[in-house]
């Protein structure tokens, strides 16, 4: 009786304030994850973090017995094991390009990737729109990877962060998924379970992201990159703009479709802005004797030379992957705008939204997906337009009602004014001085 009670204690002091200790926290998690502390105690644990915050020690402390819950990759020299992290927004498609990229440029990239919930597509829903396309790699298999290819994207094994996975779906289900301890000890708990020697973030913020503020993204990214290296990987962070669509399309096979001809040289601006400057930044962060000029030069050569392209298809392949013959959907519908004007904002949320009611995602964890569907970009934030010109194409379902229900998000996700907007950077901030 007096086990359980003392388990109840740890939960009572955070929940009246006080600051927990390293064993406190290794002991919550333990009895967690083998079934000793019951959901509902978990679940009143993550509201009086929610509540009570905790300190950038508890935060640390959290995440490291996370992470020691299950097992991690383990490879001969991590030396070049780098990973990248984004907290997810609408056509962000970064991972499907910089990946292969990295890969490209001699790194060794093994990425855990999640599905998509809610508006932000997910990139293993993307690449299981290519037929036969593995997802499901073992520890091993993930190690054979890397060495046959040098990189690979594939989903979270069971035996990962078990204590996550466990304490995600209780904070779902318990209003408790917005609190920057826990959402560090989520995020960081699994990268840091690839074992990498360097890790990137990419924290966006706007209507199309977790983040609203970009207040709430520095929060965060401080949070990552402190925790980060208080568990001895060296950290950065990167904070994104996501108040509009990122690249051309959204969706799940067109976003594929949009990876391959970025990686062709035909890359939208503002999405080879952000691959670019993460491609970089762990470049510097793997070998800081390398120059500027030569870190560019080296991105660039992977791309003009087919060197990422050929990576990319490289990992389809050896995750079985078939891409020929693969098509969206043959149902196609333009918007047009009502008048001239300039185009002032595109809502990442609405056309989230429209996707999912396309079916191209989901509202509950066992939804099935239509990977056919989705949403491609004709004219970008700042463009001029007639009246009565395209600004958007819908690749629809087979469903009239899903695809009325996706057209009144669309119809409202376009905002015309009579001159040019002003244009916000899509890198807000790189925050590469946090690293040591």
């Amino acid at each position: 009786m007096s086990h359980r009670e003392n388990s109840l204690r740890i939960i009572e002091q955070k929940r009246d304030g006080h600051e927990l200790s390293e064993s406190q926290i290794d002991r919550l998690i333990s009895e967690f994850v083998s079934g000793d502390l019951h959901d509902y105690q978990m679940s009143a644990f993550a509201m009086a973090i929610y509540f009570r915050g905790m300190s950038a020690e508890e935060t640390a402390y959290l995440t490291s017995a996370m992470l020691r819950s299950g097992q991690t990759l383990q490879w001969s020299d991590n030396t070049n094991i780098v990973s990248k992290h984004s907290t997810g927004g609408v056509g962000d498609k970064v991972s499907l390009i910089l990946v292969p990229l990295l890969a490209a440029c001699g790194l060794l990239v093994p990425k855990l990737s999640g599905r998509g919930l809610g508006i932000t597509g997910g990139t293993l829903d993307k690449l299981e729109s290519i037929p036969g396309f593995r997802t499901d790699l073992s520890t091993q298999e993930i190690r054979n990877a890397i060495e046959s290819v040098g990189c690979c994207i594939t989903g979270t094994t069971a035996d990962i962060a078990p204590a996550d996975q466990k304490l995600y779906a209780l904070r779902d289900s318990s209003g408790t998924v917005p609190s920057i301890p826990l959402i560090t000890s989520s995020i960081l708990s699994k990268k840091l379970a690839e074992n990498p020697s360097k890790l990137l973030l990419d924290v966006k913020y706007g209507s199309g992201a977790f983040m609203r503020t970009a207040d709430q993204a520095q929060t965060l990214a401080v949070s990552l990159v402190d925790t980060g290296q208080r568990l001895g990987v060296p950290t950065d962070c990167v904070i994104t703009d996501m108040n509009q669509p990122l690249g051309r399309t959204v969706g799940n096979l067109i976003e594929i479709q949009e990876a391959i001809e970025s990686l062709e040289g035909g890359g939208e601006p503002r999405l080879m802005t952000i691959v670019k400057q993460l491609a970089f930044d762990l470049l510097q962060m793997a070998d800081c004797q390398l120059t500027d000029t030569y870190i560019a030069s080296k991105i660039t050569n992977a791309i003009e030379s087919g060197a990422a392209l050929q990576k990319l298809h490289e990992m389809i392949e050896h995750q079985q992957g078939r891409l020929s013959g693969v098509k969206p959907s043959s149902q196609r519908l333009e918007l047009t705008a009502d008048r001239a004007g300039y185009i002032n904002a595109i809502s990442p949320h609405e056309i989230g939204w429209a996707v999912i009611e396309l079916g191209g995602g989901r509202q509950n964890k066992t939804q099935a997906i239509d990977h056919s569907v989705g949403c491609e970009i004709l004219k970008t934030v700042g463009d001029p337009i007639q009246s009565g010109e395209s600004w958007l194409r819908v690749f629809l379902s087979n469903d009239a009602q899903r695809n009325e229900r996706a057209l009144k998000h669309l119809r409202t996700a376009i905002n015309l004014g009579d001159s040019p907007p002003s244009l916000t950077p899509v890198i807000l901030e790189d925050r590469r001085s946090h690293s040591s």
